[in-house]
């Protein structure tokens, strides 16, 4: 019998498996923050798809150190989407590109301004954009995430943390079979559609957004009178979530128990209601207006869901500033910036996927949140919270323009939340109460509810626009100042987290250990480096192959 050398079966078991891993890859993160995994969520949405991902990346180009990580970030997620999803992976050189093409599909550059060594400042223009397609729909997947008061190696850590986000948030967007909905109620003095705007454009991206008054109908009206009309229960069930933004006078027990209802059935709620009642035009006009509580028959739902909105304001050392005319001619105006510490820039916490890695919220007129309910099984979590400088304005109260020059002393509170997140299965607020006249319901009153999510915010001033010359501003953009601050990703995530059943919003709590380099001791030790880095390896080979020619030696010289 022939005998075979083992050395032929060892090889014959490494082609084996070379071929199987060939056809099923397997993959070992071997790393700590697990940058190289997807999330189950992904990996199930990846597997789901039944046609090919078309994915074209434009970061390209003359690229500093920053951005080649940014590059190398994208193409290791896009090769790990691969093994899932069935991707075809395209990158352009964006010179063959030209800037009107660009523009016409909605992109912009980014302008870097860098220094060199010799002193001369460098400008590069990059396009840190991906185009995702999916069965003839089209999306673009922004790559860089500019947060205000991050540096630029914070912020491209950040936008490599959020790159799995950013992908399959635009493919699950281009794989929903139809838009989910979302309602913004109206009937009590809320905001016009003016100073809504820029919520409704931001929202359009993800939902078909409807507003009105809660009516008898199958979905909302904007005419419809509750006085003559019962309301059915069931009106808001077809609404991923509900937005009560900035509202003024109270609710109905027939429009509270409907929306009870509809958290007792597992809707989501994003209430941005203020404790206090003042009139901004007062305040104009006569230089201070009075401050009152704000009644709207939503106190004690609140307080049963677990939380209190107080009838007080914040105000805050860190703020925004106002222009003031400090000139005694009145003929000659002479304004002058002074700050307001009624319009504070509030702080977002990095422990919830809402808020982390997004910068300062602008806000105006803000009443502060207390959890209450102890032990009800609801987890709350701090959104917004004011600086380490802040006061607390009971009402009844005043608020006078000429405070502009506020006595730091006054200021001791520290970190103030103004902005909380619910989630959990909720206590109905009507558990022990008859359903309320104006209702149409043939179902008894739910007392406890499904799991589900709420968001409060202590004003409605965060999820509106300024008007200027009849044109609506950007959310959270100060006209005084032209800064931008980040109520729009607020507000994006806020309503994408109430309404994901996915898990795809968790995927923003990814996390990229940021190591960054002594760029002094880098420059002045670059030679020394580059010397040990190229000896050391060559010189370890040297050694191992002397010792084994020794070795070998002495072995056959006997």
């Amino acid at each position: 019998m022939r005998k075979y050398s083992p050395y032929i079966f060892i090889i014959g078991l490494f082609l084996c498996l070379y071929g199987t891993l060939q056809v099923r890859p397997v993959r070992w993160d071997m790393t700590d923050d697990k940058r190289y995994s997807l999330s189950e969520a992904s990996k199930r949405m990846l597997r789901e798809t039944d046609a090919p991902i078309e994915v074209t990346v434009l970061l390209d180009g003359d690229l500093n150190a920053g951005f080649k990580r940014l590059k190398k970030a994208t193409e290791e997620t896009l090769e790990e989407m691969d093994v899932y999803g069935k991707l075809r992976i395209t990158n352009y050189d964006i010179q063959s590109f030209s800037s009107d093409s660009l523009a016409a599909l909605g992109l912009r550059p980014i302008v870097i301004h860098e220094r060199e060594q010799n002193g001369k400042t460098a400008q590069t223009t990059v396009y840190p954009y991906a185009i995702m397609e999916y069965k003839g729909k089209r999306s673009v997947v922004t790559l860089l995430k500019n947060t205000r008061g991050l540096s630029g190696e914070e912020n491209l850590n950040a936008s490599i943390e959020q790159l799995e986000f950013a992908f399959m948030e635009t493919l699950h967007l281009l794989t929903q079979p139809e838009t989910p909905r979302v309602a913004i109620l109206e009937g009590h003095g809320e905001p016009d559609e003016a100073h809504t705007y820029d919520l409704m454009n931001v929202l359009s991206k993800y939902f078909q957004v409807d507003r009105g008054r809660l009516a008898s109908n199958d979905g909302m009206s904007a005419t419809a009178s509750l006085n003559d009309e019962l309301i059915d229960v069931h009106i808001l069930d077809g609404y991923k979530a509900v937005l009560v933004v900035n509202p003024q006078t109270a609710f109905s027990d027939a429009e509270r128990f409907v929306i009870d209802q509809y958290i007792m059935r597992g809707g989501a709620v994003l209430w941005a209601v203020n404790g206090v009642r003042f009139s901004e035009e007062v305040l104009q006009s006569e230089g201070f207006t009075p401050i009152l509580p704000l009644e709207l028959g939503l106190t004690d739902m609140l307080f049963r869901y677990g939380v209190r909105i107080n009838p007080a304001l914040v105000q805050d050392i860190q703020c925004l500033p106002i222009p003031v005319n400090v000139s005694t001619d009145p003929q000659q105006p002479n304004l002058q910036p002074m700050p307001w510490t009624f319009a504070p820039l509030l702080l977002t916490s990095e422990g919830s996927p809402i808020t982390r890695n997004t910068g300062q919220v602008m806000s105006t007129f803000v009443s502060p949140i207390d959890a209450v309910g102890g032990n009800d099984g609801i987890e709350k979590r701090v959104l917004l919270a004011t600086s380490t400088a802040s006061s607390v304005t009971a009402t009844p109260g005043e608020v006078n323009l000429n405070d502009v020059n506020p006595d730091p002393k006054q200021f001791r509170y520290e970190y103030v939340p103004v902005g909380v997140s619910m989630e959990g299965a909720f206590a109905s607020a009507f558990a022990h109460r008859m359903i309320p006249e104006g209702v149409r319901s043939d179902e008894p009153v739910r007392k406890s509810g499904v799991k589900t999510r709420q968001v409060v915010i202590g004003s409605g001033s965060v999820l509106l626009n300024e008007v200027q010359k009849g044109q609506p501003l950007p959310m959270g953009y100060d006209r005084y100042s032209g800064i931008q601050f980040s109520n729009r990703d607020l507000i994006a995530n806020a309503v994408l987290w109430l309404t994901d059943r996915d898990g795809l919003i968790a995927l923003r709590d990814k996390t990229v250990a940021l190591r960054l380099l002594n760029d002094r001791r880098a420059h002045e030790q670059r030679l020394s480096v580059q010397l040990v880095s190229t000896i050391t390896p060559i010189s370890l080979l040297a050694v191992i192959g002397g010792i084994v020619f020794v070795i070998r030696k002495r072995k056959y010289e006997r």
